[in-house]
């Protein structure tokens, strides 16, 4: 059973994680690192740290992102979203090669239901190496994922028209 006052702390930083969500979605990037950081010193989690790298990648600090991500992946091998973010913002920076482990670590992930991302992820890497069969197949991947994906749609579609 877990004591009072840890239910109680745990709710505590589940309230500024979900009021720093808001924030970020609203494109409040400032208020929501605050937050999510008030619920990481109240209790770290993979989910904050990973979200507050979200918000630094936004800011374009790469740096301070893949961080989080590290710090997340720490608490919590098993969760896959940090792995994917870590590829997406290598690829961000152009650092193909060293995206690809990060997006295949995240598809390996017990605890990911977005899988989706990583497929579309390494369909980007394809399309930018210019080998079209092998970013189609990762995007027809990621909609057996998720099928109304509209990103994955329009990129099979697209380089399937460039193919015809």
């Amino acid at each position: 059973m877990i004591p009072s006052d840890e239910r109680e702390r745990r709710r505590e930083a589940a309230r500024f994680f979900k009021a720093a969500f808001a924030r970020h979605m609203n494109g409040e990037v400032d208020h929501a690192i605050l937050l999510y950081t008030k619920s990481l010193e109240i209790i770290p989690t993979a989910e904050a740290h990973t979200f507050r790298g979200w918000s630094y990648s936004l800011r374009r600090e790469f740096g301070r992102a893949i961080e989080e991500c590290q710090k997340a992946i720490d608490l919590d091998p098993s969760f896959g979203n940090p792995y994917n973010d870590i590829g997406a913002y290598l690829i961000q920076q152009g650092k193909l090669d060293e995206a690809i482990p990060w997006l295949m670590q995240a598809l390996k992930a017990r605890r990911y239901n977005a899988r989706c991302h990583p497929y579309v992820n390494l369909g980007r890497i394809c399309e930018m190496r210019l080998e079209w069969s092998e970013a189609i197949r990762y995007y027809e991947l990621a909609l057996k994922e998720a099928p109304g994906y509209m990103l994955a749609q329009e990129s099979l579609q697209r380089l399937v028209s460039m193919r015809n």
